[in-house]
């Protein structure tokens, strides 16, 4: 096992979101929550339960969320998911944000190896349910 609290590469991820404003994927698609750039955002639609999934190619343990919201945008409750690679996901832990613009940062507790992970934004701080990310890392180890 590689070392925890190592940022999880997304090169080799996969990854799918609820939905993306206006479909407008050139301007606020997925990938933008993974390329490092503070002038880019995913974007999701309205609507309540938005989400973010991410399929590793071999399982992660996670020890740490970080995610960087727009103030007004971000998600009041959180539901954190995971599954093997063919299992059904189930839910790992819950988190709470702040509703602001920081960087901030959700410890996971005694997680076991998944594939997948799920972030669940059951509710956001936007009256309509748009959820603004401009980052999102994943910590942990991965096997070898």
């Amino acid at each position: 096992m590689e070392s925890a609290n190592v940022v999880i590469e997304t090169f080799d991820l996969q990854y799918r979101v609820s939905s993306v404003l206006n479909r407008d994927v050139k301007q606020f698609g997925k990938k933008y929550m993974f390329d490092s750039n503070e002038e880019t955002c995913w974007n999701s639609d309205q609507g309540d339960s938005q989400w973010v999934t991410l399929e590793f190619p071999q399982p992660v343990r996670v020890s740490e969320l970080k995610v960087q919201f727009q103030g007004g945008f971000s998600g009041k409750t959180c539901r954190l998911e995971g599954s093997p690679k063919a299992g059904e996901l189930a839910k790992i832990t819950h988190f709470y944000p702040e509703d602001n613009s920081s960087l901030q940062s959700f410890p996971i507790q005694e997680a076991n190896m998944v594939h997948r992970l799920k972030i669940v934004f059951e509710n956001s701080a936007d009256f309509f349910g748009r959820i603004i990310v401009y980052s999102l890392d994943v910590l942990g180890e991965r096997a070898l």
